[in-house]
């Protein structure tokens, strides 16, 4: 097999109108806007209008999507109370992952496939699911479930709901920003994952599910968590050059750094980059020049030892952005959800209703088998009783 196409690298699966990236010179475009102008002019509300609909939304219409995400932001109370019977020490993201589908019971049209459904299904998870993290947080806390606010924006109510206090304006801005930056990645393992499963014609609270599973690994959206616990094992700017150094002559990885897309640096990176310099000063803690260093020690070390460049991805400074806002370091991949659910569903949204030929199809990849090989007519089977121990 072609190593460029192990993991499916360079494959063309299918065609999207949803994200455009181009890697070659960091550019990241949700349905034709570049991400710089929607977090300089956007809100996540917006975005995710955005996304599921493929236009900008009017004064009216954006009125009625907050309105449609405020009314759903509740959780059913048989949820809540399965929630406080979960053992303290579940992960969020498993918590997440049984908790979507389960939401499933409680859509009373879940037999109705049509489009408008889909959207209507859509707008519940980019509600519930960030009252889900909060509610489970707070439980396994001791505290109890918040009931969300409902004249605060989006970002606003998700940290009300995990801290208990309304944040501060400036806090609110940068929660937005963070949530559109994790919006949409076009086709990335999670977003594959739902779109494989939504070809079988799964509902999307099965797709939604199956995507946050594969979220959940380290080299996926659990990346970030990494990269905090690699901050909090630096401890101090003055360490990070040594400690880069140590793990990358030992043939380990630096976390935050890398994409298997950009060449360059993520623009979602530099964004970050700014908010964690700003929120870190404001926090007045070492955060930002830790992970500053870090940026800069892997950079040198990958030109002294002749390897190819390597620039920050989106995870590297959203670490030191969420924790210093107080966020539970294993919270930092359920976010990643609570924003890119608006994504996963426009993708599963496209994937059931394409308009261009030809239709959606299950999606069936080719291996090759390079197992145990007896010749073209198989292996002879021996009875248990007859194998050598």
């Amino acid at each position: 097999m072609d190593a460029r196409n192990i993991g499916l690298r360079n494959i063309e699966v299918a065609d999207t109108k949803i994200c455009s990236i181009d890697g070659e010179n960091g550019k990241l475009i949700y349905r034709g806007y570049d991400i710089l102008d929607l977090v300089n002019h956007s809100t996540y509300e917006e975005t995710a209008y955005l996304l599921l609909f493929g236009e900008l939304p009017t004064t009216d219409q954006l009125k009625d999507f907050n309105r449609r995400l405020i009314e759903a932001r509740g959780i059913p109370e048989p949820v809540i109370k399965n929630l406080r019977n979960r053992p303290k020490r579940a992960h969020p993201m498993d918590i997440l992952q049984s908790c979507v589908p389960e939401l499933a019971d409680y859509d009373l049209n879940i037999e109705d496939a049509s489009k408008e459904a889909h959207i209507r299904r859509a707008i519940t998870l980019i509600a519930k699911i960030p009252a889900i993290v909060s509610a489970w947080n707070r439980i396994r806390s001791g505290h109890h479930v918040l009931d969300p606010l409902e004249k605060v924006s989006h970002a606003a109510n998700f940290l009300y709901m995990l801290r208990g206090i309304e944040p501060s304006t400036e806090e609110a801005k940068v929660m937005d920003i963070c949530l559109i930056l994790h919006a949409e990645h076009s086709f990335n393992a999670s977003t594959f994952a739902a779109r494989e499963i939504a070809s079988t014609r799964a509902h999307l609270y099965a797709s939604i599910g199956g995507a946050i599973g594969a979220l959940s690994g380290e080299l996926h959206g659990g990346a970030n968590v990494q990269v905090m616990k690699m901050l909090l094992e630096i401890g101090d700017p003055a360490n990070a050059d040594r400690w880069v150094a140590n793990r990358l002559q030992s043939g380990g990885r630096i976390m935050g750094m890398g994409h298997a897309v950009y060449r360059t640096t993520d623009p979602r990176a530099d964004i970050l980059a700014r908010l964690s310099a700003r929120i870190c000063r404001e926090k007045n803690n070492k955060w930002y020049e830790i992970t500053r260093r870090i940026e800069e020690a892997t950079k040198k070390w990958m030109v002294e030892n002749k390897h190819q460049g390597i620039y920050p991805n989106v995870d590297l400074y959203s670490a030191s952005v969420y924790y210093s806002m107080g966020i539970p370091i294993d919270l930092n991949t359920p976010i990643f959800a609570t924003s890119r659910i608006a994504g996963w569903s426009a993708h599963v949204i496209e994937e059931k209703f394409a308009e261009a030929a030809p239709k959606p199809a299950l999606y069936r990849p080719k291996a090759v088998y390079v197992g145990k090989y007896c010749g073209p007519m198989g292996c002879e089977y021996t009875p248990i009783s007859s194998r050598s121990k």
